[in-house]
C-alpha cells in the first residue's frame, strides 16, 4: 500500500512539474513584447493573436526596438525585412521567422477621387513598357510585382487630377520604409514607391513632394488635403478600402516576425 501511495505521489509531482514548466513557457510567450508600427497590418496581426504590443511611429523604429532590446520582436513587412535585416544590411544581427499573413500593396487616394483610376492606367502602361520592372529591379522587389492588365486610359482634367495640376504639386504621404520610400546619402527620397510616384508626377506635369506622416492618421491626412495620395507599401485591408479610393494591387507582401539572430 505504501509503495502504491509513493508511486501515486511521484506521478502527481511529475505531472505538476510538467504543468508548471508548460505554464511558464506559455506565460513567457504571452509576455513577449512585439514592436509594431501604429495603424499597420503588423499591428493588426499582433492584435489578432492577442500579443502584447509596443506601438511605434514606423517599421524602422520597430527594428530599433528589437536591436536595443526594448522589445522582444518586431512585426514588419517582408519586403522591408529583405532589405533591412541579415548579413550585409543595416541590421545584420536580426532575422525573420514566422510569416503571419499574405497581402498586397496599393496606393490610397481620397474617397471618390478619380486619381485612383488614373494611377491604375499608369500602372498598366509602366508594366507593359517594362518601366515598372526596371525600377523594381533597382530595389530588388521585381519578384513581388503583381501583373497589371492592359487597360485603355483617358486624359482627364477634372476632379482631383485638375486640383493637383492646378497647384502644380503631387503631395505623397509616406513613412521611412526601405526599399519603398527612404532617403539616400544626399537626403533625397528614393525607393520603388518614391521612384514610381516621381514618374507619375512627371506624367501629370507637376512636381512631386514627399511628406512624412503619422501612419495611423493617413486617412485624415488625405481628407484634410495635407497630402494627395498614400504611397508607402500600404496593405490593401478592408479597413483601408472602406476609408480610401484605392488602386489595383501592384506588389505582393507578407507580415513577418523579426527577432535577434542566435
Amino acid at each position: 500500500m505504501k509503495k502504491r501511495i509513493a508511486l501515486l505521489l511521484s506521478i502527481v509531482m511529475a505531472a505538476s512539474l510538467c504543468m508548471a514548466g508548460c505554464g511558464s513557457k506559455e506565460s513567457k510567450k504571452e509576455e513577449k513584447v512585439y514592436a509594431v508600427e501604429a495603424g499597420s497590418a503588423g499591428e493588426s496581426a499582433a492584435k489578432e493573436n492577442k500579443w502584447k504590443i509596443n506601438s511605434v511611429e514606423s517599421q524602422a523604429d520597430a527594428l530599433m526596438e528589437v536591436k536595443s532590446g526594448t522589445s522582444d520582436a518586431a512585426i514588419i513587412d517582408l519586403l522591408m525585412a529583405g532589405a533591412m535585416i541579415g548579413e550585409g544590411t543595416s541590421y545584420p544581427n536580426l532575422k525573420y521567422t514566422d510569416k503571419l499573413t499574405t497581402e498586397e500593396y496599393g496606393v490610397g487616394c481620397r474617397k471618390g477621387s478619380n486619381l485612383a483610376t488614373y494611377i491604375n492606367g499608369f500602372f498598366s502602361e509602366t508594366y507593359q513598357s517594362g518601366e515598372m520592372k526596371k525600377i523594381a529591379e533597382k530595389y530588388g522587389v521585381q519578384e513581388a510585382l503583381v501583373e497589371q492588365k492592359k487597360v485603355k486610359t483617358k486624359d482627364v482634367n477634372d476632379g482631383d487630377i485638375k486640383y493637383i495640376k492646378d497647384k502644380g504639386t503631387l503631395i505623397v504621404g509616406i513613412t521611412e520604409f526601405e526599399p519603398m520610400d527612404y532617403k539616400d546619402k544626399n537626403g533625397k527620397w528614393i525607393g520603388f514607391d518614391a521612384d514610381m510616384a516621381s514618374l507619375l508626377a512627371e506624367k501629370l506635369g507637376v512636381k512631386v513632394k514627399f511628406v512624412v506622416i503619422d501612419w495611423d492618421s493617413k486617412t485624415m491626412e488625405l481628407k484634410s488635403k495635407n497630402i494627395d495620395i498614400v504611397w508607402n507599401g500600404m496593405t490593401l485591408t478592408n479597413e483601408v478600402k472602406n476609408a480610401m479610393e484605392c488602386t489595383n494591387a501592384y506588389c505582393n507582401n507578407a507580415q513577418v516576425v523579426v527577432v535577434p539572430a542566435e
